[in-house]
């Protein structure tokens, strides 16, 4: 049998190199006469240790990380096909200290299978989920996701079970189960390592949506700039055809569901469920009036599922363990695990799939190791760019969708993105809003016009830290435009974004006053 070796080909270890480690390791077995299967599996999410490289041995695998090029020669001498110790190696990558105390549920296999391969996800307890699905009535189906207390992961974090219901109950015999994979949140890429590590497990979670539902098609829409994704998305869905898990007579059963990719076209706002369906139709992406709601009359008028890829991603472990046993995960009424993913200025970034309820302090500081430039951390955004931006004495919050929503903040996505005491707060309230003006579709006047309108209040305000001038009825305008776009705008694009100005306010007030905020000493000092 060929020694396999595991080198990631997802987007994220491929921009640190990895298909030159992979074509480096090819040669050198190909030089030393040695037969090998490289596999390229998907990150594992330990993403400071990109590139991975992993040898399976009768112990398991050994890991090695973060490889480059140049460092193969010496790997192969000191022994890398033979698992030898070396200084970059890691040992059992499961047991390493940012990977074992997660708890994986939706990641469970990412890194683990080749995700080109539809018999290894089988061989690795893929489809199970689906099985069991097959084996319920409809009732009991929604019945389980309801139980299980399962979320939307994303926005406030609607219960699944119940639009899932409302569809199922929903009268037609035309139905649709939609995946919004349009990710475009900074600092957020769960759904890219999913798509890409583990596809089929996607394909999965929408064929247990539709059959539940009673919807025989899907769609999975996916933003154009994931070319890996796409690639990997559009092989498993072939893969799980081939293999009869999607067409007529899933599973063996009478039942039937097929699915394709769709791209879009880069427009952030088409992250919005209804803005997606417009795409998808072939419209301009442009957000719909609601009522009626998408789950009565969505994509092509039809009742449509419209949930997210870690939402879906999370259904195939749901019914393969039981929604008890999802249920007993969590805190509050946040039920299950999270995948948090840890961005910008952070020692250990990458993705960190946890129960709900640990604190934000735990995952910054804990988990993530504080800054990577160790500076002290002066703030953490929440939520991807229209997240709230909370200060180190609100650490204490458990990452929870009510704790949050208590200190006016959001989980979103579940993207952290991490800023040391040198950033500029009205500085990155003025980004919120002028991310907010390019990205509007335009059709509702408090995002249209009110992000422009806040882009020239800021932009007075950070010029009158230079002048002395008086700032105060600039930012009484400010919040009142805040709240003006919060409960008078279409969609979460305008709602969402007074919350990463209002809290950057709040929290952050010096940095909106007259006369520039002091740097920290030692960057004085030093400058």
């Amino acid at each position: 049998m060929r020694q396999r070796i595991f080198v990631p080909g997802d987007a994220a270890a491929v921009a640190m190199g990895a298909d030159d480690v992979a074509s480096a390791i090819d040669r050198a077995a190909v030089a030393s006469g040695r037969s090998i299967e490289l596999v390229r599996n998907g990150s594992r999410g330990a993403h400071f240790l990109e590139p991975l490289v992993e040898v399976e041995t009768p112990q398991g695998r050994i890991g090695y990380g973060p490889v480059m090029p140049e460092d193969i020669s010496g790997l192969i001498s000191s022994g890398l096909f033979e698992a030898a110790p070396h200084p970059l190696c890691i040992g059992n990558p499961d047991e390493h200290k940012f990977l074992k105390p997660q708890i994986r549920s939706t990641f469970a296999l990412c890194g683990i299978v080749d995700p080109r391969s539809e018999s290894d996800y089988a061989r690795h307890g893929g489809w199970a989920g689906l099985r069991a699905a097959l084996a319920m009535a409809g009732e009991d189906r929604i019945g389980a996701v309801k139980t299980s207390g399962l979320r939307g992961r994303g926005g406030a974090g609607f219960p699944t079970g119940i639009k899932w219901e409302t569809v199922f109950r929903a009268s037609g015999p035309e139905k649709y189960v939609v995946c919004n994979a349009d990710e475009g949140d900074s600092g957020t890429f769960a759904d890219r390592m999913l798509m890409e590590g583990d596809p089929f497990r996607l394909v999965e979670g929408m064929a247990i949506c539709g059959v539940s539902v009673g919807a025989n098609y899907g769609y999975i829409y996916i933003r154009s700039e994931y070319p890996h994704a796409i690639a990997a998305m559009e092989r498993a869905i072939i893969g799980a055809r081939r293999a009869g898990w999607l067409g007529q007579a899933i599973g063996g059963s009478d039942l039937a569901f097929d699915m394709e990719v769709r791209v879009g076209a880069g427009a952030y706002v088409c992250g919005e469920e209804t803005s997606l369906l417009n795409s998808i139709e072939g419209k301009r992406g442009v957000v719909r009036a609601k009522p009626p709601l998408p789950a009565l009359q969505g994509l092509f008028g039809k009742p449509t599922v419209i949930n997210n890829v870690l939402s879906l991603g999370a259904v195939p472990a749901l019914f393969a363990q039981g929604p008890d046993q999802y249920q007993a995960l969590g805190f509050g009424r946040s039920r299950g695990t999270m995948p948090v993913q840890l961005a910008g200025n952070i020692r250990y970034g990458g993705l960190y799939e946890v129960p709900f309820g640990i604190t934000l302090g735990e995952l910054v500081e804990t988990i993530g190791g504080g800054t990577a430039s160790g500076r002290p951390v002066r703030a953490v955004q929440v939520g991807g760019p229209l997240g709230a931006y909370f200060p180190p004495s609100l650490f204490d919050t458990p990452f929870d969708y009510e704790a949050f929503a208590a200190r006016d903040g959001l989980i979103g996505h579940g993207g952290i993105t991490v800023f040391d005491d040198t950033v500029d707060m009205a500085i990155m309230a003025r980004f919120a809003l002028e991310f907010c003006a390019i990205e509007s579709c335009g059709k509702c006047t408090p995002c249209r016009i009110g992000a422009v309108r806040g882009q020239e209040v800021m932009d007075r305000v950070i010029a009158a830290r230079q002048s002395g001038a008086d700032v105060a009825a600039d930012l009484s305008l400010l919040t009142d435009l805040c709240e003006t776009m919060k409960f008078g705008s279409l969609c979460a694009l305008g709602g969402f974004t007074p919350y990463p100005v209002s809290s950057a306010m709040r929290h952050f007030p010096e940095d909106f006053q007259r006369g520039v905020r002091p740097l920290p000493a030692s960057l004085a000092v030093a400058g």
